[in-house]
């Protein structure tokens, strides 16, 4: 690639929460097992760090300087290309775009035929109970939008979410 990438435009990715959403969008970032997809790291974090290493490659002269240095020119492009990417990744298990492809919450929950785990008689079931050692705040942020209401407890994820809260900084690793 011998052109200038300096010319792509670097949006800085939208923080989600900091519009308020429509009733019909809100249940499009509420997870089935009950995280909120504003709080997700992948969603929140990960956009705006890669569109910022991007703009601060681009202010260095990285985006059209890569032509001059042999072992970048061809790792490069692909790597600007993969920062765009994220810089504008959307996903929502709702739509098949995040989480396992064979997520077996997901999958209870459409058998089931329930929105969001929370809304089952069976909450916190095993599943729940299983992913909740690793998001210590799933079973009771569940009962808190039991308590409420989805309408209110989205509201207090926007506020967590404006905060910086991300499930990252709280989650324990999945390998021990």
């Amino acid at each position: 690639m011998e052109q200038c990438l300096s010319k792509t435009i670097y949006p800085l990715a939208p923080v989600l929460g900091a519009q308020p959403m429509s009733n019909q969008n809100q249940i499009r970032y509420v997870t089935y097992c009950g995280l909120y997809c504003g709080l997700c790291a992948q969603r929140n974090r990960i956009p705006q760090q890669a569109s910022q290493l991007q703009k601060s490659l681009h202010e260095e002269g990285f985006d059209d300087f890569y032509q001059y240095v042999p072992e970048m020119k061809e790792t490069f492009p692909p790597f600007w290309q993969f920062l765009q990417e994220l810089a504008k990744f959307d996903c929502t298990c709702r739509t098949g775009r995040g989480g396992p492809p064979d997520c077996k919450i997901r999958q209870c929950a459409e058998q089931k035929n329930v929105t969001v785990c929370p809304q089952c008689k069976e909450y916190p079931c095993a599943l729940i109970q299983s992913l909740a050692e690793h998001y210590p705040t799933l079973i009771q942020d569940g009962k808190r939008l039991q308590k409420i209401g989805l309408e209110k407890w989205v509201k207090e994820q926007e506020e967590r979410t404006k905060r910086g809260v991300v499930y990252a900084d709280i989650r324990y690793p999945w390998k021990t």
